[in-house]
Parts: structure tokens; C-alpha cells; sequence
């Protein structure tokens, strides 16, 4: 999910040039999920190297400690824990630059995305109300806080 399709190598090309940008001013910072050839997934039929999925902080606000997480994987990488170790890694990453709380928002029919944020420690923090044509269904928030073990504190 990339919020804009990416059809053409013009799109391709000013897809990049944004995140690019968003490294610069450091609101948006973006990760290839690639296959690697190490313990847990040598035995992938992926060749090393090969675009998996994308996963990125954006809306990141330093002073605040605060950001969203975004990812998507290519559907021949669905169901074999790309996304659960792609999400664990930009987690420790963020936690580790002083990032405080990471929200990740998923529509409500993606039972696949729901089951990697709680299998990551992202609790379910709320319902969001669609807001069509950009969000056409509830969004269900998840968020993680960095505390002794990364969870949110309970109520």
C-alpha cells in the first residue's frame, strides 16, 4: 500500500524522489524489505536482494517522540513472518533514536495486518471512523510505547 499507484516509471521515479525527501527534512523514512540470506530465512526461495515489501516511520514528530508505521509486503512474501520481522526491526530502530510512541493504523477487514501489529506488542488503542475515498472502512490504531518491555502501559 503505497497510497498512490506506481505504474509507470515516471510514478516510480517521484515515488523515490518522496522518499528521498523525507529523509532530508526527516518526517518519513523509508525501508526496502529485502530477502537475506541468513538464519531463519537461508532456506527462503527468494533470491538475496529481492524487494519483499516496504515498511516506513512517517508523520514523524521528534519532539513529541511520536510517528506511524507503515509497510506493505509482496503478496508472494504474505505468511512466511516478513512483515512481523520487518516491523520488530523499524521498532527497535525507532526506539532506539529517542522515538517514544509508534501508532500503526490498518482498515478494519485486514485480520493480517491486525494479527503482525499484536504479534509485534502494538495493542489496539482504537476505532477510527472511515473518511472516504482516501480511508473507505474503519481503521483500526494500534500503538507501542517504549517502556521496560515496549508495551503500552495497561488502564
Amino acid at each position: 500500500w503505497t497510497g498512490a499507484a506506481v505504474d509507470d516509471e515516471a510514478a516510480a521515479l517521484a515515488w523515490i524522489a518522496e522518499q528521498a525527501r523525507g529523509w532530508e527534512t526527516g518526517d518519513r523514512m523509508g525501508f526496502a524489505v529485502v530477502a537475506a540470506d541468513s538464519p531463519g530465512i537461508s532456506d527462503s526461495p527468494d533470491a538475496e536482494g529481492e524487494l519483499l515489501g516496504h515498511i516506513v516511520l512517517k508523520d514523524v514528530c521528534w519532539g513529541d517522540g511520536r510517528a506511524e508505521v507503515g509497510y506493505w509486503t509482496a503478496a508472494r512474501a504474505r505468511g512466511r513472518g516478513v512483515a512481523p520481522r520487518a516491523l520488530t526491526a523499524l521498532t527497535g530502530w525507532a526506539f532506539g533514536r529517542g522515538l517514544t510512541r509508534l501508532e500503526l493504523l490498518h482498515q478494519m477487514d485486514n485480520t493480517a495486518s491486525c494479527r503482525v501489529a499484536l504479534k509485534c506488542g502494538y495493542e489496539r488503542a482504537g476505532i477510527l471512523p472511515a473518511a472516504p475515498p482516501e480511508f473507505p472502512l474503519d481503521g483500526c490504531l494500534h500503538a507501542r510505547l517504549r517502556d521496560g518491555q515496549g508495551r503500552m502501559a495497561s488502564t
